[in-house]
């Protein structure tokens, strides 16, 4: 669905406490879910402004954020 929320805490509400936990004392999780975060927000704005861009690039930013929240939660369920 276009312009629908991928964040985090929407995509995984079980693990709301261990994604606050590890944003606030890991690092790297912190800066990975900026850049997921920041990316989603790319996703949606150019989705709800219909921003004219080709198809493969919003395909690939789609990809990329899918990677950015495969490496987030492996290393939740880590």
């Amino acid at each position: 669905m276009l312009g629908e929320s991928h964040d985090l805490l929407h995509e995984f509400p079980d693990l709301e406490a261990k994604i606050a936990n590890l944003r606030s004392e890991n690092p790297e999780f912190a800066s990975l879910m900026d850049q997921y975060d920041g990316l989603d927000a790319r996703v949606r704005n150019i989705e709800e402004l219909g921003t004219p861009v080709a198809d493969e690039t919003i395909e690939e930013l789609k990809k990329e954020r899918l990677q950015l929240k495969d490496t987030l939660y492996a290393i939740l369920r880590g």
